[in-house]
C-alpha cells in the first residue's frame, strides 16, 4: 500500500480562516511553498478564494490573477501543484500553467463546464468534494437523515455526472467535505465511517486541518491551537489508508504518516 500523501494548503487570500493574509503576496506565497517543499510536501494546493463559512466570493478575474503567477512559479521549481477552485476558467488557466490537480469543493455543481474541462485534460486528476452550496449559505443546508448514507449517495451522483461527461474513472478523487454543510456531529460521524467512503472505489482526500469542530472538541478558539488534534486525525486516516490529507503544516503530518508506515510493516 502506498503511503498517505500530504497536500499542503497555500491560500493566496486575505480572509481564509486559519492563515488569512499570511501568504497573500506573491513573495510570501512562494517562500511558504518552498518551506513546504523542504518539509516533504507531496502536493501544494493553491487557492485564491476563501471557502470558510460566510466568506464572500471574489471575481473570476481576481481569482485568476491571484493564483496563476504562483502556480507558474511553483511548477517551474518542480512542485506538484493543485488548483483549489470551483470555476472552470480558473482551473483551465492553472492547468495551462502546469497544475496537475483540480480541487473543486463544489464537485462540479458550481460550474457546469468543469466536467468537460476535466474530460479534455486526461492527465489532470480531479478532486470531487461533497458540497451543498456556497459559503454564505452552506450551513443552512446541514440537514441529513443519515449523514454517511446521504453524503455517499450525493457523491455517487456526482461521479455519475462526471463519467457521463467522459471524465475517466482514473481521474477522480473523492472528498467527503468535512465542515461543508455539516455540523460537528456530522463531521465526526463521517470520520468514524471513513472506510465506507473508501468502498466507493476512488482515492479519498480528507481535509480536517484546524477546522472549527476540532476547536470545539478541545477548547481551542485559535486555529493554530488545533494542530495537535489535526495530527491525531492524520495518524488515524493514514492507518486507514486514505489517499491524502490536506493540511496547513507539513512536517508534523509527514512524521505521523512515517510512524504509521513503520508500524504497518
Amino acid at each position: 500500500m502506498e503511503r498517505t500523501l500530504v497536500m499542503g494548503i497555500l491560500n493566496i487570500t486575505p480572509d481564509s480562516f486559519a492563515d488569512g493574509g499570511k501568504f497573500f503576496s506573491f513573495e510570501n506565497a512562494i517562500e511558504r511553498a518552498k518551506e513546504m517543499i523542504s518539509e516533504g510536501v507531496d502536493i501544494i494546493d493553491v487557492g485564491g478564494e476563501s471557502t470558510r463559512p460566510g466568506a464572500a466570493r471574489v471575481t473570476e478575474q481576481e481569482e485568476i490573477e491571484r493564483v496563476v503567477p504562483v502556480v507558474t512559479e511553483l511548477v517551474s521549481i518542480g512542485a506538484n501543484v493543485s488548483i483549489d477552485t470551483m470555476r472552470s476558467k480558473t482551473a483551465e488557466a492553472a492547468i495551462g500553467a502546469g497544475a496537475k490537480y483540480v480541487n473543486d469543493v463544489s464537485g462540479g455543481l458550481a460550474d457546469e463546464k468543469m466536467a468537460k474541462l476535466i474530460s479534455r485534460n486526461p492527465n489532470v486528476q480531479y478532486v470531487c468534494m461533497h458540497w451543498r452550496g456556497h459559503s454564505d449559505q452552506m450551513q443552512l443546508k446541514a440537514e441529513y437523515e443519515d449523514v454517511v448514507k446521504d453524503v455517499k449517495k450525493e457523491l455517487d451522483e456526482r461521479v455519475a455526472q462526471l463519467l457521463k461527461a467522459k471524465v475517466s474513472p482514473d481521474q477522480i478523487i473523492l472528498d467527503p467535505g468535512i465542515g461543508f454543510a455539516k455540523l460537528p456531529e456530522h463531521n465526526w460521524e463521517i470520520l468514524r465511517n471513513i472506510q465506507r467512503f473508501q468502498m466507493l472505489g476512488f482515492p479519498l482526500l480528507v481535509g480536517v486541518s484546524r477546522k472549527r469542530f476540532l476547536g470545539e472538541l478541545i477548547g481551542a478558539n485559535d486555529p493554530d491551537d488545533r494542530e495537535s488534534a489535526t495530527i491525531a486525525l492524520t495518524t488515524e486516516l493514514a492507518r486507514l489508508g486514505v489517499w491524502a490529507v490536506r493540511t496547513h503544516s507539513v512536517k508534523a503530518h509527514r512524521d505521523a504518516i512515517a510512524v504509521v508506515e513503520e508500524l504497518q510493516k
